[in-house]
């Protein structure tokens, strides 16, 4: 980071248990969670929906930021179905990602670039460039 960056937020969360039988609960208390494994009989989420809600919440801003650099506002029923892989191979976890875009009533080239401008400034997909396969598409 360099000596200008500006902090904006800080999240803070304790999280016990972990995604077995745990909760997370952010220092506001704003968020209140009870944790269980993927797929499983539990009535708490897993790291894997939060980590697909946070991502598209983020990318929707900052597709938001690139359609009003185009002087475009975006279609109200715009919406992320997010889709978190949680993967084991050869022993080892590792995620894989699906960000599906719905754009309604735009020109498919310009909601495309809105999506690929959004994909270069939102820090989730900064976070895991190069890290995990990650595929967004426009439908």
């Amino acid at each position: 980071m360099t000596q200008s960056a500006q902090l904006l937020y800080t999240a803070r969360t304790h999280t016990s248990g972990g995604r077995q039988d745990g909760t997370a609960r952010s220092s506001d208390g704003r968020l209140d969670v009870k944790l269980s494994p993927p797929g499983g009989a539990g009535i708490g989420t897993n790291p894997e929906q939060l980590f697909a809600a946070g991502w598209s919440a983020c990318f929707e801003g900052a597709m938001e930021k690139a359609a009003r650099k185009r002087k475009i506002v975006l279609p109200r029923k715009s919406a992320i179905d997010a889709e978190i892989d949680l993967v084991l191979d050869e022993g080892a976890y590792s995620l894989r990602a699906r960000l599906k875009v719905s754009l309604p009533g735009l020109d498919p080239e310009i909601a495309r670039g809105i999506i690929d401008d959004a994909h270069q400034t939102c820090p989730y997909s900064k976070a895991v460039r190069g890290n995990i396969d990650v595929t967004v598409a426009l439908i």
